[in-house]
C-alpha cells in the first residue's frame, strides 16, 4: 500500500500545470474553474511541497495553492458502487497535507468501491481575512468542486445522488460549510455546471476545528437545518482542536432531525488521517464504511467481503 502512495504521489506531481491528465490507468487531474479562480486579493508565491520542520511526522505538505483541481482516483471497475467522495485534507488552511489526509483516503474509499477525489482548495488564506473568519476562496472552491462532479457524473460512472465530501481537521471545517451553505451562492456563477447542486449528498467529518466560534454567524453548527445531508464525525477526545467541534455539530444535527454518527476515541491526538497505529481511532474507516452502508449510500457488502 504504501508504494501504491508513492507512485500516486508522482503522477499528481506531474500532473500540477496540466488541465487534465490521464495517465494509463492512473488518476486524472483537472482544474476546478474553467479559467482563473474568482475572489483572489494577491499573490501567495509558487505552489511547492513545503519542508519537514523538525518533530514533524512524515506528511506531504502543499503550500501556496492558487490553482485548483481536482484529482479523481477510480476504483476498480468491478467494484464501483456509484459512489463518489470529494476529499478536503486539513492543514490549518495554510497547507494541505496532501498524503496523509488526501491520496491515502482517496485509496481507502477505492477499496470500498468509492470515486475518491481530491480536492486541492486554495491555501493558505489570503491576506486580508481576518483570522477569526473562515477564508472565502476555499468553500467557493468546494461548492465549484462538487457542481463538477456532478457534472462529470455520468462520465465518470457517479451517481449524481450519491456524492459526499469528506475532510479532516481545517477541511473538516471546510466540508461542515459545505454541508449548511450549499444554497448560498459564494462567487457569480459562469457556465453550465454552476447550474449544477452544490450540496453533498453526506458529510464525514474527521477531527474537525474551527467551530467551537459559536458567535461566528457563518458557525456551521449555526446553519444546520434539516436540510443539511447525513453526517459521520469521528475524533479523538485528546485532540488539542477540542472534540466539542464534532460533539456540538452531532447535537445540532440531532435537534434538526438529521441522521448522524459520532464516534469520540478517548486517544489518537490530532492528524491521525488512516494511519494504523495502536489508538482505537484508527478503526474510524471500518465504522465510516459501516454507517456508508448502513445509509445506503454503498451496497451492504458480500458476505464473503
Amino acid at each position: 500500500m504504501r508504494r501504491l502512495m508513492i507512485c500516486v504521489g508522482l503522477s499528481f506531481l506531474c500532473g500540477l500545470s496540466v488541465s487534465a491528465v490521464a495517465d494509463g490507468p492512473g488518476p486524472l487531474t483537472l482544474d476546478v474553474w474553467p479559467g482563473p479562480a474568482p475572489g483572489e486579493t494577491g499573490e501567495v508565491g509558487p505552489e511547492h511541497f513545503a519542508d519537514p520542520q523538525p518533530g514533524q511526522r512524515e506528511v506531504k505538505r502543499l503550500a501556496n495553492v492558487s490553482h485548483p483541481t481536482l484529482t479523481v482516483f477510480r476504483p476498480d471497475p468491478a467494484r464501483n458502487t456509484g459512489a463518489a467522495v470529494v476529499i478536503c485534507p486539513g492543514g490549518g488552511y495554510n497547507i494541505l497535507a496532501w498524503d496523509l489526509e488526501g491520496e491515502e483516503v482517496a485509496a481507502w474509499l477505492n477499496t470500498i468501491g468509492v470515486t475518491g477525489i481530491v480536492l486541492k482548495y486554495r491555501v493558505p488564506r489570503r491576506e486580508g481575512t481576518p483570522r477569526d473568519q473562515s477564508p472565502p476562496q476555499p468553500l467557493m472552491d468546494a461548492q465549484r468542486a462538487l457542481k463538477v462532479v456532478r457534472g462529470k457524473a455520468s462520465e465518470w460512472g457517479i451517481d449524481p445522488h450519491r456524492i459526499g465530501m469528506l475532510g479532516f481537521s481545517a477541511g473538516g471545517h471546510l466540508t461542515a460549510a459545505a454541508a449548511t451553505r450549499f444554497t448560498e451562492s459564494t462567487y457569480p456563477g459562469s457556465d453550465e455546471i454552476d447550474k449544477q447542486s452544490a450540496k453533498p449528498d453526506f458529510a464525514v467529518l474527521v477531527y474537525p476545528g474551527g467551530m467551537e466560534k459559536r458567535d461566528d454567524p457563518a458557525n456551521p453548527i449555526a446553519l444546520v437545518t434539516p436540510q443539511t445531508p447525513p453526517m459521520f464525525l469521528a475524533h479523538a477526545g485528546n485532540d488539542n482542536v477540542s472534540p466539542l467541534n464534532s460533539v456540538s455539530m452531532y447535537i445540532a444535527l440531532k435537534k434538526a432531525g438529521v441522521p448522524a454518527e459520532l464516534h469520540v476515541y478517548s486517544t489518537g491526538g490530532h492528524g491521525f488521517g488512516l494511519r494504523p497505529s495502536d489508538d482505537a481511532c484508527s478503526t474510524w474507516p471500518k465504522r465510516c464504511e459501516e454507517w456508508l452502508r448502513a445509509m445506503k449510500f454503498i451496497p451492504k457488502a458480500d458476505a464473503g467481503e
